[in-house]
């Protein structure tokens, strides 16, 4: 049984599923000549993560059996349509949730501190303008006591609000689907804290919060735009992490250059993987490249999940 993980998998899921007597091929093969490849390769898996898409057209030319999304997010499959025509699409919602939520406050952190700027500028001026760039920076903030505003309650909502309440800060949180939830907080010792939290309206999140972060699914038009921002505090933070096009980025650039909002953080972009060069250029932008769930421990969970679901599957 022949699979393909067009977007890598890590070693220990290509481990697990050798074991099982499958033949995993980690080559990448370009869009446009996928479907022959997986005919000629005769392949039944498709495993991806947000690199490959699988739509309509990929289906049809093809005899997949299943298509497996290393992540949450699976709006790069046409998945209902690949369900009509029999096919198993399975993804691991929960795997990459750790890496996400600190990947959020690395943004933070980034912006709050200075060091998405002293990064870019000390290999350039350390040595000729440490003290310009030590006065420069020196305007910075602590999130201890702040108000974290959290859009969206499942997973990952849920994992950023454990590190939020770590670092002393309040919290406020929306869902589309009201809940209170039991936040459970383990240390080192053998402790367990817990903390019952229950969402509130979208309004008061985002006019209370220091500091907003997105978690929820792809959206037909923005969460936040001109509208949204104008109700902010203030000096707010926004970090994005989910899906591009859930902020309109033109007000976000636009708010940050009248003094609205300090810093945003992004992950992901309305133009991918072409970002808009003024928000590449922008100093109050901490920006990387779609990678917040991407550590080694999220990738051996994702291969690992993913490998236990084919098995399943397979019934071996």
């Amino acid at each position: 049984m022949k699979i393909l993980a067009n977007d890598g998998i890590s070693k220990a899921g290509q481990e697990a599923l050798e074991v099982k007597g499958f033949e995993v091929i980690t080559t990448h093969v370009a869009q446009e000549q996928l479907a022959n490849y997986i005919n000629e390769k005769g392949v039944e898996v498709l495993l991806v993560r947000s690199a490959t898409k699988v739509r309509q057209d990929l289906i049809d030319a093809t005899n997949l059996k299943m298509i497996g999304r290393g992540g949450v997010g699976m709006d790069n499959i046409d998945v209902e349509y690949a369900r009509e025509k029999g096919i198993q699409v399975i993804n691991t919602p929960a795997s990459s949730s750790q890496s996400v939520a600190e990947f959020v406050f690395a943004h933070i952190f980034s912006i709050v501190r200075n060091l998405h700027n002293a990064n870019r500028n000390m290999p350039l001026e350390g040595d000729t303008n440490f003290n310009g760039l030590k006065k420069a920076y020196a305007k910075a903030y602590e999130l201890r006591g702040k108000t974290m505003g959290v859009i969206g309650f499942g997973r990952i909502g849920v994992e950023v609000i454990r590190v939020a309440i770590g670092l002393g800060m309040n919290v406020v949180v929306y869902d589309k689907f009201p809940a209170t939830r039991e936040i459970e907080l383990d240390f080192f010792d053998g402790q367990t804290v817990k903390f019952t939290l229950t969402s509130t309206d979208f309004d008061e999140v985002i006019t209370k919060a220091d500091f907003i972060t997105l978690h929820v699914p792809a959206q037909d038009g923005y969460i936040i735009g001109v509208k949204e921002l104008a109700k902010m505090k203030d000096g707010v933070v926004i970090v994005n992490t989910a899906r591009g096009g859930v902020i309109d980025e033109l007000a976000l650039t636009e708010a940050i250059e009248s003094g609205k909002v300090l810093g945003a953080g992004l992950d992901v972009f309305e133009k991918e993987p072409q970002p808009e060069m003024g928000l590449l250029m922008n100093e109050s932008l901490s920006l990387s490249p779609h990678i917040a769930g991407s550590t080694e421990e999220a990738q051996s969970r994702i291969g690992t999940e993913l490998a236990s679901q084919i098995a399943e599957f397979y019934g071996v």
